[in-house]
């Protein structure tokens, strides 16, 4: 099923949110909580400090597309929270960080 990959309702959110641990970087603050689930979700918190709607649409794409290529284990509600210096990164910035952040949480492997 199509989307199932992403968060989508207020009570997701609020569960990572509150309950979720943080990785933080200079671009993107990643919280992220176990979900008992055979999948991996994930979804993206971009403020209008961003940008105007073009950028944080563009940002968004760029992480959607990223975490599309990187093979994350399942099991794990992830939330990326988009800082304002994101929006002048590139692509390889942006997978570069996120890379990091994830094998920081141990949600991806070495290899990745």
């Amino acid at each position: 099923m199509r989307g199932e990959q992403y968060l989508t309702r207020a009570a997701q959110y609020g569960l990572v949110y509150n309950k979720g641990r943080s990785w933080v970087s200079k671009l993107v603050v990643m919280k992220t909580l176990p979900n008992e689930l055979e999948i991996s979700r994930y979804g993206f918190s971009v403020s209008r400090r961003v940008g105007a709607s073009v950028v944080r649409n563009r940002v968004k794409r760029l992480f959607r597309e990223i975490l599309r290529r990187v093979p994350l284990q399942p099991g794990w509600d992830i939330i990326f929270i988009v800082r304002s210096p994101a929006a002048k990164a590139n692509y390889i910035e942006l997978e570069k960080l996120v890379k990091h952040l994830l094998l920081r949480a141990s949600i991806i492997s070495e290899g990745a």
